[in-house]
């Protein structure tokens, strides 16, 4: 049977090469990627999603797993694989009473954000609209809520999913709770989720943003003092630094009653005169969108990531000598994301301080060489003060960066649940984990 009958009997949404809207649906987060898949399946359920895998075995194809598009390597596309492209599967249905939202595989942070926002309510999703919620989710899922009511994974109260036998399974904490751990934070090395239920907050509409900005050369103190002032936050605020172009910007983004906001605010006046101040009261949802990125497909891209216990002034000098070209940040954790017991979930590094990450984006491919090594550079001076790194932000750092991504226990916990449900590793187009 060839690809073209196999797709017709099965009823799916199948684009080749060459048919509309499939150049759209293998275009990703990063203009570097340009992988070909041999099928795309374009699916609007967990019976279409089955169906897609079925059709990989039946055609001996690689199967990739496609939601935001966000992987910086695009393991979503699979070159001459089958990519079972999620993103008809946008819905997102809530229950304002019982504070419960069921949102699709498919679906971006804007529209859980979206559905969610009219009744004050929201749950910990990441800074970029037009992340999917799928990738973030599986990883861990940090958030400008997440020192307040804990990661993305912390407020899932049960997945369905799509296993690499086709079994269509639900995980919860009483339903397969071996497959619930693994998937808080485990990536997407055990089926495809089609569908998340989520925990709901009242949160409100609205939000402060709180910067503050110095000369690098001399930024050193402030750099310090901010760093011994997020230890003592609120857990409205999430502390955050970022070095580009010569400055550093210092300050926080707090969720709630601005006014409480503003209050806290004053603290930073300790950190020295700034060069200049930014103190912007919007509402959440603009806050959940003031990232994004307009040209985001066009751009080429490259990050790396470490976690951070400590930050001595060793540590402070490092970040400050961030590369040209490249921009660092330093975010905040703390709070309930350290209340979570660390066995309870496979996300691991629950007890550092900062999460760091080093990103650059350009357009010129002549300048590919020269801009990965800007990152590449920053990232290893923060290299020796590291404890590890946030599996979300790994890229091609590849074996080597899962084993930094979780603790060996629980690599090998992981990799035992990997091998109850997909122990062929169908799905390893990912931060992959072979089965035990």
């Amino acid at each position: 049977m060839d690809m073209i009958e196999g797709s017709a009997v099965s009823g799916l949404d199948v684009r080749h090469p060459g048919d509309a809207g499939f150049d759209e649906a293998r275009t990703v987060w990063n203009a570097m990627v340009d992988h070909r898949p041999a099928l795309v399946v374009r699916c609007r359920s967990a019976a279409d999603v089955v169906s897609a895998l079925a059709l990989a075995r039946r055609q001996g194809l690689e199967v990739g797993v496609r939601c935001g598009g966000h992987s910086v390597v695009g393991h979503g596309v699979p070159e001459g694989g089958l990519m079972v492209d999620l993103t008809p599967m946008g819905a997102v249905r809530v229950d304002p009473e019982r504070k419960r939202a069921w949102v699709q595989g498919g679906a971006l942070l804007g529209a859980l954000d979206a559905a969610t926002q009219p009744h004050g309510l929201a749950t910990t999703a990441g800074n970029v609209s037009h992340t999917g919620v799928g990738g973030l989710t599986l990883g861990g899922g940090m958030g400008w809520l997440a020192r307040q009511y804990g990661l993305a994974c912390d407020n899932v109260v049960s997945y369905e999913v799509v296993t690499a036998a086709g079994d269509v399974l639900r995980a919860s904490a009483d339903e397969r709770p071996e497959l619930f751990w693994a998937l808080r934070g485990g990536g997407g090395n055990f089926g495809v989720v089609t569908e998340f239920e989520f925990r709901l907050h009242d949160v409100g509409t609205r939000a402060l943003s709180v910067e503050l900005d110095f000369p690098v050369g001399d930024a050193a103190p402030a750099v310090a003092r901010w760093r011994d002032l997020s230890a003592l936050a609120p857990r409205a605020a999430t502390y955050t630094a970022g070095v580009h172009d010569g400055v550093v910007a210092l300050g926080f983004v707090w969720v709630g009653d601005p006014g409480e906001g503003r209050a806290h605010a004053a603290g930073l006046e300790s950190l020295g005169a700034p060069l200049d101040r930014r103190i912007e009261e919007l509402s959440y949802l603009d806050l959940q969108t003031r990232e994004d990125s307009e040209r985001g497909h066009a751009v080429r891209r490259y990050w790396k990531g470490h976690y951070v216990r400590e930050l001595p002034p060793a540590a402070i000098e490092a970040l400050l000598a961030t590369e040209p070209g490249a921009r660092a940040s330093l975010q905040a954790y703390g709070g309930a994301i350290a209340d979570v017991p660390g066995d309870e979930a496979a996300f691991s590094q629950r007890d550092t301080r900062f999460e760091y990450v080093v990103a650059t984006g350009w357009t010129d491919p002549d300048e590919d060489t020269a801009r990965m090594a800007a990152a590449r550079a920053s990232a290893a001076r923060l290299e020796p003060f590291a404890s590890g790194v946030y599996v979300n932000v790994l890229g091609d750092d590849g074996a080597d960066g899962v084993r930094r991504a979780y603790p060996p226990a629980k690599l090998a916990r992981l990799a035992a649940v990997k091998a109850a449900y997909d122990p062929d590793n169908v799905f390893h187009l990912n931060q992959n984990i072979p089965p035990a």
